[in-house]
């Protein structure tokens, strides 16, 4: 069964482990020329521990094992921004994801209003969200620093009620 909580600083070290071998996965994914980073603080202990003290930061366990996890962000007046998601390279395409997900909206019943951004190479991460409830709104320009455009989207948790 795949239950989202709270995580804890103790388990940093396990949901950065994750978190390296999922973002260095989907770098088979990336067309030539992008860079080979992944979002920041991805393979940072600290960075990761940090964030769980100061954010909505949630682990997605599949029976008691940790195979993934989402930061959230409370942007306020009813707003959260979906900052990250990932579950192991091993355990994805097997609904996980888009379990957590229904998860984490429901867990949030005065949320107004979602917003997430992808890569424009992720299109797997387009489908899921898409399939989800999430309205894309606009695209960025090409980063150069990356190699690639982003997609923003939204979803307006009064309307799917």
């Amino acid at each position: 069964m795949v239950r989202i909580q709270r995580a804890c600083v103790e388990e940093a070290e396990v949901l950065t482990a994750i978190q390296k071998r999922t973002f260095h996965d989907d770098n088979k994914l990336k067309p030539p020329g992008c860079s080979m980073e992944g979002p920041p603080g991805y393979d940072s202990v600290e960075w990761n521990a940090q964030c769980i003290r100061r954010t909505l930061y949630y682990k997605i366990t599949l029976g008691a094992q940790i195979v993934g996890g989402l930061i959230v962000f409370d942007l306020g007046e009813g707003c959260y921004e979906l900052g990250r998601i990932w579950v192991a390279p091993e355990r994805q395409d097997r609904g996980i994801g888009q379990r957590a997900l229904e998860l984490l909206f429901a867990a949030f019943p005065d949320a107004e209003k979602w917003t997430v951004g992808t890569p424009g190479w992720a299109l797997r991460n387009q489908h899921l969200y898409e399939k989800m409830g999430f309205v894309k709104v606009r695209e960025t320009e090409t980063n150069p620093l990356l190699g690639w455009a982003g997609i923003e989207y939204e979803k307006d948790s009064a309307q799917s009620r």
